[in-house]
Parts: C-alpha cells; structure tokens; sequence
C-alpha cells in the first residue's frame, strides 16, 4: 500500500499533528476548529465547532462546559466523533471514539492559560441553558468579575475531554474527485491499527 507524501508514517496521531502544523502556517481563522458530534437519548445527532486544544500520543484533546448539551451527551454515552477539514489544504481528518474527562491538573493548566475575560465568561455562561437577554448575561459576568476576581479558578462544571478514537481517517482532495483516503482503524484503545485504503 502506497502511503508516502502527506500519508507517510505508521502513527496517526504524528500524521495528524503534521497536517494540523501545516494548517497553522495556511488557515486565516482557527485552524484547530472541529466540527464535534454527539447523540442525545433518542440517538438524534447533534454537531457544532469547538477548538481542539492537544493532540498527545494517543488522543485528542478540547475543553467544554459540562453541563452544556455536548457535555452531557457525551457523558451518557462516552463517545463522539469530529471532523478536522481545511479548505486552503484540501484536506480532512474524521475521528471516533470513546471519551474520558481531563478534570485534572492539566486542565487547571489550561484553564489559567486563557485570557481573564474568557475565565470568567465560563464562570458566568450556564452553557445551552435558555437565556432571558444578552444584558442578563453581561450583568452575571459582571457579578462573577467582582466575587472572583482577577484570578478565578476553574469552575468544577468546566474541563476537558480527551478522545481516544478507535477510527482515525485521512482524507486529501484529488483530480476529478477521486480523492485519496486512508483510514486507521482498530476495535479497542489497546490493540493495533489496521490502515486501508479506500475508494473515494
């Protein structure tokens, strides 16, 4: 099986963390931006953009409000899948799997590392929750601000999940839509990939 070029290499993960490198120098506006999708109790899907924030050597990471829809659907049902795509690269990336919570000092890290008005807009924002008014939302931010003040801490409803996929695909544009694919698959975390190519 040919994979040299841009689908050379055994691990996944490092091909993944090449592509997205090479987003970054060519993406105007988030190139770590993914499409997530999770189901709800009836298995009627739901998708929207996050930031994927760490890719480690065996999973992906992003932050979220657990609360919100997506956090609570993932926690009834411990998986979800994502889509990597960018337009510049003619590129994709699809990923499932099963998701843990990263509610540890790694995500305190994180958390310390955003900008203060972003630390306390996670402390303010009851996240998919019906809202009366914008202003109402700015009153409790302000509120928050005061009783936190310039070093709020992580809010124990806000953290991370890691996803360790079970099925990685990469995908790459090509002449007259026959594209080039290659995905990574395996049943569980612990065994090893089994790489196809597929038909566009």
């Amino acid at each position: 099986m040919d994979r040299s070029g841009i689908f050379a290499g055994d691990d996944p993960f490092a091909i993944a963390r090449g592509w997205l490198a090479e987003a970054e120098a060519q993406e105007p506006n988030d190139p770590n931006a993914i499409a997530l999708a999770t189901v709800d109790a009836d298995g009627l899907p739901n998708v929207r953009m996050v930031l994927l924030k760490e890719i480690e050597t065996d999973a992906f990471v992003f932050y979220t409000n657990y609360g919100s829809q997506k956090g609570r659907e993932i926690a009834a049902s411990g998986k979800a899948a994502f889509v990597l795509h960018w337009k510049s690269l003619r590129r994709q990336i699809r990923v499932r799997g099963t998701v843990s919570r990263e509610d540890g000092p790694q995500a305190d890290a994180y958390f310390a590392s955003r900008s203060l008005k972003s630390r306390l807009g996670a402390w303010a924002s009851r996240q998919s929750e019906p809202l009366s008014s914008r202003e109402a939302l700015m009153a409790e931010a302000a509120r928050v601000a005061i009783a936190k003040g310039a070093n709020p801490p992580r809010p124990a409803n806000w953290g991370g999940f890691r996803l360790h996929p079970v099925e990685i695909e990469f995908w790459a544009d090509g002449a007259f839509r026959l594209h080039d694919r290659f995905r990574w698959r395996r049943t569980d975390v612990a065994e090893d990939w089994q790489i196809t190519r597929l038909n566009p």
